[in-house]
Parts: structure tokens; C-alpha cells; sequence
């Protein structure tokens, strides 16, 4: 029987460290890019909404009850 010989290489990796700034910072700037996004989304659908109930409605035909009318 032949015995195959075996290398072992060994690399030295540096202990790893948990970088609380880092992580505090990064939600920081998570929490930042949410508040743009949803202050420019309720900018956009506020003025929508805004935009599409200042247009007139459209005229009433003959066969509605004529509910939205002022008597």
C-alpha cells in the first residue's frame, strides 16, 4: 500500500471584530433614504389626489338618480 503524502497549508486570518459604528451609521443612513422616499411618495400622491378631485365631475345622463345634484 502506498501512503499518499498530505500538505497542510495554514493561513493566518485576522479575528473578526463587529464594527458597531458601522452598523449604526448604515441604519442611520437606511432609515434616511425611507424618509425621502416616503416623503416625496406622499408629495406625489397627495398632489395627484389634489390635481384629480379639483377636475369636474363628469355630467349626469338621463337615466341617474341624480343623487349628487342640489335640489
Amino acid at each position: 500500500m502506498i501512503l499518499l503524502a498530505q500538505t497542510v497549508t495554514w493561513i493566518k486570518v485576522e479575528k473578526p471584530s463587529f464594527d458597531l459604528v458601522g452598523v449604526v451609521l448604515g441604519s442611520f443612513q437606511l432609515a434616511g433614504f425611507l424618509l425621502v422616499a416616503a416623503l416625496v411618495l406622499g408629495l406625489v400622491f397627495g398632489a395627484a389626489l389634489i390635481l384629480s378631485r379639483r377636475r369636474p365631475s363628469p355630467p349626469l345622463d338621463d337615466l341617474s338618480l341624480h343623487l349628487d345634484s342640489r335640489a
